[in-house]
C-alpha cells in the first residue's frame, strides 16, 4: 500500500506527530495560569496535554527517521494545522462553561485562534463564565499561530531542520520568504526572535502605561493577553468590547503595533541587524505603508464630517479631530493586515466609511508578516502587470518585465499570484452564496447580505470581524452549525493560503 502512494504519508504522519508533541508543551502557559489564580482549570489542561502528547507520540511510530519531500511538506503543514486545532478544542470542551463546550463551537474557536482569525462563537467573553487560564489559553493559540507552528518547530527542533524550507514555504503567509541565513533553521529563529522581541516590547510598554496611571484596568495578566494577540494580528481579548475597554492612550499605542505586525518581519530583522533603510528600499513596504496612510485619513474625514456619530464611552466623534483620526487609523490597521481589533462598534459607521473599512479587508498585510488576506504583495504585482498591459497595448513592440525592487518577476509567479487571487475571490463568493443558502433554512435567524459577505471574507481572509450580526461586538455563535463548520474550513484554508490544502484535495497527488 505505501507504494501505490507517492506521497510518503508515514513520514508525513511522523512529523505531525513530533510537531504535536511538541505543541503539547504550550499547555503548560494555561496551567501556569491556573496555578496563580487558585488552581481553577488546572485539570483541564493537565489532560490537554497528556491528550496532545499521547497522540503526537503514537504518530510518531509511523516513521523513526522520516525524510520529508516537497510534496510531504503540503501533508504536514495542512494536518498539522488541523489537529492543532482538534487539540487546542479540547480544553473548551472540558470545562463544559459557555457555548464553547458544544464540539462544533470548541473547534471553531480554536482554528479561530490559531489561525489568527479572532472570530469568535464564546458568547459571555467575561471572568464570570470563564476562567482565567481558559482565556489565556484562547490569547495564547493566536500568538502560537503567528508566525507559525511549523516555523518555531524548525527553529528549535533539529529533526525538523530535514525539509524545514520546504515545510516552511508551504505555511508562511505570502508568495514567498527571502532566506536570511545559510541554513532554514537559523532563518526561523530570526524571524522568531523578531516576533517574541515586538511582542515583550508591547507588553512592557503596555503594562508601563498601568502602572503610570495612564491605563487602569491594563493589568500584567491584560497585558500579557493583548501582547499575545496584537503581533499575530490575531484580534482576541479578554474584554468584551475589545480595545474600546482601555483608554485612548493604549488604543494609540496598539495602532503602530498592529502596523509593524503587517509588515515583512524579514525587514525588521534588516533594521534590527542595523540597516534602517532597508525597509524603505522595499517596494512592498512603502505600498502598504501608503495605503494605510491614505486610507486612514480618509477614513479621519469621513468621521470627522458624521454629525451622527457618537459612542457611550467618549460621546461625539463627529467634529473631534483627535477621536476621528484614532477610530479611523486604528480599525484601517486592524482590517487591512487582518488583526480584527476594534476600539468601537464600526458597525455603527456611515456608510461610505463601512464602505471603506470592507474594501481595506481585501487588502491583507505583507507577504512574511503575520497578516493574513490576499497580501499587499500580490496586489502590486497585479497592479504593476496591469500597467505593463496597457503601455503594452500602446506600443506593441516593447519589452518591459514586472519588477520589484529591482529584480524581474518570472512570468510564472505572475501567474501564480494571478490565479490565487481569482481563486480567493471565487471562494469568497462561494463561502457566501452557501452561508446565504445555509441561513436561509434557519427560521429564527435572518442575517442581511452585507452579514454574509463579511461573514465569507472575515473567516477566509482570517479577519474576525464583519458587519451586522459578526460585528465588532457581536459574534458568530447564531449561525447553523453546518454553516460554522464551513468558515471553520475557510479560516484553515485561508491561513494556509488556499494551495496546500488543494493540492491534498487532487488524485494526481496521492496516485503514483
Amino acid at each position: 500500500m505505501r507504494h501505490y502512494f507517492r506521497v510518503d504519508w508515514r513520514a508525513g504522519l511522523s512529523l505531525v506527530g513530533t510537531l504535536l508533541t511538541f505543541l503539547s508543551l504550550a499547555f503548560v502557559v494555561p496551567i501556569v495560569v491556573a496555578l496563580g489564580y487558585g488552581g481553577e482549570d488546572l485539570w483541564v489542561f493537565v489532560v490537554s496535554m497528556v491528550l496532545t502528547a499521547g497522540f503526537g507520540i503514537s504518530l510518531r511510530r509511523f516513521d523513526p527517521n522520516p525524510t520529508p519531500g516537497a510534496r510531504e511538506a503540503f501533508f504536514v503543514v495542512a494536518f498539522t494545522w488541523l489537529f492543532a486545532a482538534v487539540f487546542g478544542a479540547v480544553p473548551y470542551i472540558l470545562t463544559g462553561n459557555g457555548t464553547i463546550a458544544h464540539p462544533v463551537n470548541a473547534l471553531f474557536e480554536s482554528m479561530s485562534g490559531f489561525t489568527t482569525t479572532g472570530a469568535t462563537v464564546m458568547g459571555d467573553i467575561s471572568f464570570d463564565t470563564h476562567s482565567r487560564a481558559i482565556m489565556m489559553w484562547r490569547q495564547l493559540t493566536q500568538w502560537l499561530g503567528g508566525m507559525g507552528i511549523i516555523v518555531l518547530a524548525v527553529a528549535i527542533l533539529s529533526q525538523m531542520a530535514v525539509g524545514g524550507a520546504q515545510l516552511m514555504k508551504a505555511e508562511v503567509p505570502g508568495p514567498g520568504i527571502s532566506k536570511l541565513t545559510p541554513h532554514i533553521a537559523e532563518t526561523a529563529r530570526v524571524l522568531w526572535i523578531a516576533y517574541i522581541g515586538f511582542t515583550v516590547l508591547l507588553i512592557a510598554l503596555l503594562y508601563t502605561l498601568h502602572l503610570a496611571g495612564l491605563a487602569p484596568n491594563m493589568g500584567l495578566y491584560n497585558a500579557f493577553a493583548h501582547g499575545f494577540t496584537t503581533l499575530p494580528t490575531g484580534g482576541f481579548s479578554p474584554e468584551a468590547r475589545s480595545i474600546e475597554a482601555f483608554s485612548p492612550i493604549v488604543q494609540w499605542l496598539i495602532i503602530p503595533f498592529m502596523f509593524i505586525a503587517g509588515v515583512n518581519f524579514v525587514l525588521w530583522w534588516y533594521v534590527i541587524s542595523g540597516d534602517p533603510w532597508a525597509i524603505l528600499r522595499d517596494n512592498e513596504f512603502r505600498f502598504y505603508f501608503g495605503a494605510v496612510t491614505v486610507f486612514s485619513l480618509v477614513g479621519t474625514v469621513l468621521l470627522f464630517f458624521d454629525a451622527t456619530l457618537q459612542t457611550t464611552e467618549t460621546g461625539q466623534i463627529g467634529g473631534n479631530i483627535e477621536r476621528s483620526a484614532r477610530y479611523a487609523a486604528f480599525q484601517i490597521a486592524s482590517l487591512t493586515n487582518s488583526t480584527g481589533y476594534a476600539n468601537m462598534d464600526f458597525d455603527a459607521w456611515g456608510n461610505p466609511a463601512k464602505a471603506l473599512l470592507l474594501f481595506v479587508m481585501f487588502l491583507g498585510g505583507s507577504a512574511g508578516s503575520t497578516g493574513g488576506g490576499i497580501k499587499i504583495l500580490r496586489w502590486l504585482v497585479i497592479i504593476k502587470s496591469l500597467r505593463r498591459e496597457i503601455f503594452t497595448t500602446i506600443h506593441p513592440e516593447a519589452v518591459r518585465p514586472v519588477r520589484m525592487n529591482g529584480k524581474t518577476l518570472d512570468e510564472e509567479a505572475i501567474r501564480g499570484i494571478y490565479a490565487f487571487t481569482l481563486l480567493f475571490l471565487i471562494l469568497f463568493f462561494s463561502g457566501f452564496l452557501l452561508l446565504a443558502a445555509d441561513t436561509s433554512r434557519t427560521a429564527d435567524f435572518d442575517p442581511h447580505t452585507l452579514d454574509l459577505l463579511t461573514a465569507s471574507i472575515a473567516t477566509l481572509g482570517n479577519i474576525g470581524p464583519g458587519f451586522g450580526v459578526v460585528g465588532p461586538m457581536g459574534g458568530y455563535n447564531e449561525f447553523p452549525m453546518s454553516s460554522k463548520l464551513l468558515m471553520i474550513l475557510y479560516m484553515w484554508i485561508g491561513r494556509l493560503e488556499i494551495f496546500p490544502v488543494l493540492v491534498l484535495l487532487t488524485a494526481a497527488y496521492w496516485r503514483s
